[in-house]
């Protein structure tokens, strides 16, 4: 086969055969095809599309790539969930002990921030001696033995996806549905899941903006898994404000800590967290229905028992044996913690997600090139959802913790900017808008 016959016929708008795919990416994961006939492959998915049976060849290919790994030896479903990213997500470091704690096993390859969104590899990160990174020898261990492990993905892990990937970001072609799906699919495919929910983030901070295009993400990604033989189901939340009160890297770590320890809660974050782990539940045949399912999620996190899990997963992967006990101790504290007053009282009618995004990357906290450095501990805290009343020094729009004074003044001009303020209270919106299922 000639690459160039390949590329040729997608730019066409043919539909290519299983061997063709097969054929690019075996060549792909190579060097068999250069860099710029990659682009061009790129390019023309990119404007021509992919059929389902097209996409299902791509994805599984991606994942033959590389190790699949095997856990037929395990006494439980193994389960995973994906989140197409947004701000104040850290449903997955309280997610993965939840569904442990159920019963399933959770070997969850994750990803690091990605543009405004933050990345749970990066939260990770904050906490000393974690290992994001581990061998698949480790991975296996502290799932056998502790049910759960969020980690990054392995050189042995999808590398067709890693040197695709890296081209399709700078040759403008990462927002390519079928190209996304593949991506996140080989991944999740490769880790040898016996089922899989998918959280599709529609709003102003979320990658698809409009619940038209969060419906076709989560559509393709479904079908596909399922082609593909994972059972999947999805669900589209909202992302028009942070799901958490905080974002950032180290004070997501310390938000979910206190969300497993039962010290504080956020409402929008419990919900869309019972409601992914429920649908989880279900997949494995762990629980009826999504209502025994949600069951369940509560009383691990009631019990203690996620927050134990959480805990050993730190410990088995390099961090504190006492994290949980003292997470302050560990998680790095900027030097400049302020609060941000709202310029005007009144209540939260809209907030601009991605502008708080953006203003994390411009704390230090995201990257705005690949080999940036990342500062753990600076971010938000105390993020003021719509409908919450502000005003004065007891009600602050939220709180900015800094390297320096100067950027903390910057970072809360950001929030401000970002906040929308009414005298009236708007009604209450969805967290979660839709599920998409087969």
């Amino acid at each position: 086969m000639l690459p160039q016959e390949i590329i040729r016929r997608k730019r066409e708008g043919e539909v290519l055969t299983g061997e063709e795919i097969a054929f690019m990416v075996r060549e792909l994961t190579h060097g068999g095809v250069s860099e710029g006939q990659v682009a061009a492959f790129a390019m023309a998915v990119f404007f021509r599309g992919m059929t389902a049976d097209e996409c299902v060849a791509l994805t599984v290919a991606m994942r033959d790539s590389g190790v699949v790994l095997d856990w037929s030896g395990l006494e439980g479903p193994v389960l995973d969930k994906h989140s197409t990213g947004g701000i104040g997500d850290n449903v997955s470091l309280i997610l993965a002990p939840a569904i442990a704690a159920c019963g399933g096993f959770v070997p969850m390859i994750s990803g690091r921030g990605l543009g405004h969104t933050g990345g749970t590899l990066d939260k990770l990160d904050s906490i000393p001696g974690y290992r994001t990174q581990p061998d698949i020898d480790l991975l296996r261990r502290v799932v056998e033995e502790v049910g759960a492990a969020v980690i990054g993905q392995t050189a042995d892990i999808a590398p067709a996806d890693k040197r695709l990937y890296a081209i399709r970001d700078i040759t403008a072609t990462v927002e390519s549905i079928p190209l996304i799906t593949a991506s996140i699919l080989s991944k999740k495919l490769a880790a040898g899941l016996d089922g899989l929910v998918l959280d599709v983030k529609t709003g102003n901070g979320a990658f698809m903006a409009s619940l038209a295009e969060s419906r076709a993400l989560a559509g393709s990604l479904v079908a596909v898994a399922n082609g593909a033989g994972l059972p999947t189901r999805a669900l589209i939340t909202d992302m028009n404000q942070p799901l958490a009160s905080a974002a950032g890297n180290a004070v997501e770590v310390m938000n979910a800590v206190d969300f497993l320890t039962g010290k504080e809660r956020d409402a929008r974050l419990h919900e869309v967290t019972i409601a992914l782990a429920a649908e989880l539940l279900v997949i494995g045949r762990i629980a009826a229905d999504t209502a025994d399912a949600a069951r369940r999620v509560e009383a691990a996190f009631a019990s203690g028992s996620a927050a134990e899990i959480f805990g050993r997963m730190v410990a088995g992967l390099g961090g504190p044996a006492d994290f949980m006990e003292k997470p302050e101790t560990y998680l790095k504290a900027s030097p400049v913690v302020k609060a941000i007053p709202a310029e005007t009282s009144g209540f939260v009618q809209r907030i601009a997600t991605r502008a708080i995004g953006v203003a994390i990357v411009e704390l230090g906290g995201g990257r705005m090139r690949a080999e940036d450095r990342i500062d753990h501990a600076v971010g938000f805290t105390r993020l003021a959802p719509i409908g919450t009343r502000v005003g004065g020094d007891d009600a602050p729009l939220g709180v900015v913790h800094a390297r320096s004074d100067h950027a903390a003044e910057r970072a809360a001009a950001s929030i401000r900017a970002a906040y929308s303020i009414g005298e009236e209270a708007p009604a209450a919106g969805k967290s979660v808008y839709e599920r998409i299922g087969i």
